[in-house]
């Protein structure tokens, strides 16, 4: 059995104004500067397994509140159930042009979108998919919910492709950042996460 670890935890007003405000600018700057890419992207996915280009699923947010979560469909269009990934590359639902996407990170651009509209933070724990959590998840789990879910955090700068997400030990990992949050922290987890896309380590 896997102990609860004490957390300590702190709304800070301040902290979550500065966020936010950062949230605003780094967002609106990845959409704009990205705008060719998604384009491309999204034209090549209609080309290789036509229409939908956007993948649409139902994640858990702050405190437990659902929300749909964007991202450029990966999957091909019969098999894009909610289901666990395999920790490798070796998934068959991928399409050819998905595999290039989840490589590059590129199918994770439009969550920029939910990041405007609040549901998500640049930083913050990984949102789970709502079965997971109803299932998979000891009581002390749902604590990462006290913090807004992000598009980076902790746990993919340091294990993403190493320990999956529902694992209590990844769990603690994210309750590290839950305890630790700070602009300082979140800048130093941006750049951490810049490096591993430039070096496509950690991404399948």
């Amino acid at each position: 059995m896997n102990a609860a670890p004490s957390l300590a935890f702190r709304s800070d007003g301040r902290y979550e104004r500065l966020q936010r405000a950062f949230d605003l600018c780094v967002a609106v700057a990845a959409l704009t500067l990205c705008a060719p890419v998604l384009a491309t992207a999204m034209l090549a996915i209609a080309l290789d397994d036509g229409v939908p280009v956007f993948y649409r699923q139902r994640r858990v947010g702050r405190f437990g509140r659902l929300f749909t979560i964007y991202k450029l469909r990966t999957m091909r269009r019969d098999r894009c159930a909610d289901a666990l990934s395999p920790q490798s590359g070796g998934d068959d639902r991928v399409t050819r042009v998905g595999r290039f996407l989840r490589r590059t990170s590129i199918d994770e651009l439009p969550q920029f979108l939910n990041v405007l509209h609040g549901d998500m933070a640049v930083v913050g724990p990984r949102p789970e998919m709502p079965f997971v959590v109803a299932t998979r998840y000891e009581d002390w789990q749902h604590l990462r919910h006290l913090a807004k879910p992000g598009i980076t955090g902790l746990w993919q700068t340091t294990c993403r492709s190493e320990l999956p997400l529902h694992e209590p030990a990844a769990t603690r990992i994210d309750l590290q950042y839950v305890q630790s949050a700070s602009l300082r922290t979140d800048g130093k987890i941006v750049l951490q996460t810049f490096k591993m896309l430039v070096s496509g380590r950690g991404a399948y």
